[in-house]
């Protein structure tokens, strides 16, 4: 299964959360299944941290790389697709999230309410 970790999903992951539920854990880390954290989270995650919105400590690159956690880069395609996709929500780190699970032919893992609506396969961990 591919699975595309929202950018709080990942927060939970790194930080070892509770609030992540030992089901999700158990997903994210079967070998059997290939877990993406997106460029929007990793750029999501700087700007909030530099606004003071965020406390992450170190480089969430390297919080990627040091688990076994997958990169999605994000494409040409990808900006076009979230500028062009009709869905009302407006925040453009989800938008891009959603136009990647849909190229990723991946569930976005998300406890985020507003991306239930999403157009794109959800497996809500809220």
């Amino acid at each position: 299964m591919e699975l595309l970790l929202d950018t709080h999903i990942f927060l939970r992951w790194h930080e070892n959360n509770p609030r992540l539920a030992s089901h999700f854990v158990d997903l994210i880390s079967d070998p059997e299944n290939r877990a993406f954290v997106s460029a929007a989270s990793i750029w999501e995650i700087a700007t909030k941290r530099r606004i003071g919105k965020l406390a992450f400590e170190g480089s969430p690159v390297a919080a990627v790389n040091e688990s076994r956690l997958s990169s999605a880069p994000i494409h040409l395609t990808d900006a076009e697709a979230a500028g062009d996709l009709a869905w009302a929500h407006k925040d453009p780190f989800d938008r891009l999230l959603v136009v990647q699970a849909q190229r990723l032919g991946a569930t976005l893992v998300t406890a985020d309410a507003v991306l239930r609506t999403a157009p794109a396969a959800i497996l809500w961990a809220g």
